[in-house]
């Protein structure tokens, strides 16, 4: 398991293809074509989606999904 979810975000490139919303639209929100954004308050969210989060960054097809985990050297 890995350590704790420390930060999301999103790099250049989204295609707004929508299967990080489908997997987790308490933290990703894809609206009308734009590129999909990290929502405010998703941070609240990150220990108990980490699982669905984890599954929509190894799943985005453009690999634009980057998390942060707490100790991460950075």
């Amino acid at each position: 398991m890995s350590a704790p979810i420390k930060k999301v975000w999103i790099e250049a490139g989204c295609i707004s293809c929508q299967v990080c919303q489908d997997l987790v639209p308490a933290v990703f929100l894809v609206e009308d074509g734009n590129d999909c954004v990290v929502l405010a308050d998703a941070g609240k969210r990150f220990g108990e989606l980490a699982e669905d989060i984890e599954q929509a960054a190894r799943d985005c097809p453009v690999e634009v999904i980057k998390i942060e985990h707490e100790g991460d050297a950075g």
